[in-house]
C-alpha cells in the first residue's frame, strides 16, 4: 500500500467533487450534499422564525454564527484537511485485516433485500451504535473533553446540531463502520439516510414545537432533545440523559429517558461553563487540554 498516495488522492478527489457541489457541476441537485445542507437549513431556520417554540429568544440567538461556521466546517472543511485521506486509509486498512483475518466472510450480503429493510436496518444499527458511543462520551472524562463543545450552547436552534469537535467525527465514523461493514453495506448506501439523519438532527436542535404523537417513543425532538443539554442534571442521571440521536427508542428501553416537563425555560450547559472558551478556536484547541 503506497501510504501517501492512499491518503493524498482521495483528498484530492474530495476538493474536486467538492467544487463540483458548490458550483452545481452535474446541473442538477440530485446528491448534492453542499446544497442541500443549505436548503434544509433554510427551512429550519424559517420555521424557527414562523413557529418560535422560546418565543423571546432572538431570531439570531447567542453563538448563531458561531455554530453557522461548526456546520460547514464539520460537514465539509474538516473532510477535505484530513478526514477524506483518513477515511480512506482507514477503510483500506480494516478491509485488508478483515480479509486476512479470514473475517470478511462473516459480512452478510443484504443487497438483494428490499430498500425499505435495509434502509431501516442501516438506520437501526447505525442508531443504536451512536447512541452507545454518546453515552461513551459523557461517561468518559477524556471523551467529555471533546464532547463539552457540543454542550457549550446556551441558546438552542438547528445549527446547533453540527456544533462539535472534529474528534468526534472520527470517533463516530470509525465505530459506525464496523457493524454496518459486517452487514456488507457500502458508503454508497448511505445518501438517503445521510440525508434523513441530518435533516432530523436539525429538527432536534431547532427552536420549533411540532408534537410527534405516538411517534414520540421511536423518534427524538425538540423538546426531548433539549433535556439532554440540561446544565443541572438529575441525581439520578449524572451521566446524562436522552442519548438518543435520531430514535429515542433506546432511552426508553434502558431508562435514560428524561422529560419532567416542558424545557422551554431550562438553562443549558455544564458546570462553569461560563469558564469555558467563546471561540472556534479556544474550544478546538482547549479539548485536548487536560481540565
Amino acid at each position: 500500500m503506497n501510504v501517501l498516495e492512499t491518503y493524498f488522492s482521495p483528498t484530492l478527489d474530495y476538493f474536486n467533487w467538492l467544487i463540483g457541489q458548490v458550483t452545481i457541476e452535474s446541473g442538477s441537485l440530485y446528491g448534492n450534499y453542499f446544497w442541500f445542507l443549505a436548503i434544509i437549513s433554510i427551512i429550519f431556520f424559517t420555521l424557527e422564525i414562523l413557529l418560535p417554540w422560546r418565543k423571546k429568544q432572538p431570531i439570531f440567538r447567542k453563538d448563531f454564527w458561531l455554530d453557522f461556521f461548526y456546520m460547514y466546517f464539520n460537514f465539509f472543511l474538516f473532510y477535505l484537511v484530513l478526514f477524506a485521506g483518513l477515511g480512506e486509509f482507514s477503510s483500506i486498512s480494516f478491509s485488508r485485516t478483515a480479509h486476512f483475518l479470514h473475517i470478511d466472510k462473516l459480512v452478510i450480503s443484504v443487497e438483494k433485500w428490499p430498500v425499505w429493510i435495509q434502509f431501516g436496518l442501516m438506520l437501526t444499527i447505525q442508531d443504536f451504535t451512536h447512541w452507545n458511543i454518546h453515552r461513551l462520551l459523557h461517561k468518559t472524562p477524556f471523551l467529555w473533553r471533546f464532547h463539552k463543545v457540543h454542550h457549550s450552547v446556551k441558546q438552542m436552534g438547528f445549527a446547533a446540531h453540527l456544533r462539535f469537535h472534529w474528534m468526534e467525527s472520527i470517533i463516530y465514523k470509525s465505530i459506525t463502520f464496523i457493524p454496518l461493514f459486517f452487514m456488507g453495506f457500502g458508503i454508497e448506501d448511505f445518501f438517503y439516510l445521510h440525508l434523513f439523519t441530518i435533516t432530523w438532527g436539525h429538527f432536534n436542535h431547532a427552536n420549533i414545537n411540532i408534537p410527534l404523537g405516538p411517534l414520540k417513543y421511536v423518534f427524538n425532538s425538540p423538546q426531548m432533545h433539549i433535556w439532554h443539554h440540561v446544565k443541572t442534571l438529575p441525581k439520578t442521571h449524572q451521566d446524562g440523559v436522552n442519548f438518543g440521536l435520531t430514535l429515542s427508542v433506546w432511552d426508553y428501553i434502558f431508562n435514560t429517558k428524561f422529560i419532567p416537563s416542558d424545557g422551554e425555560k431550562i438553562e443549558l450547559g455544564f458546570n462553569k461553563d461560563e469558564l469555558y472558551p467563546k471561540g472556534f478556536v479556544g474550544q478546538i484547541v482547549g479539548a485536548f487540554k487536560r481540565q
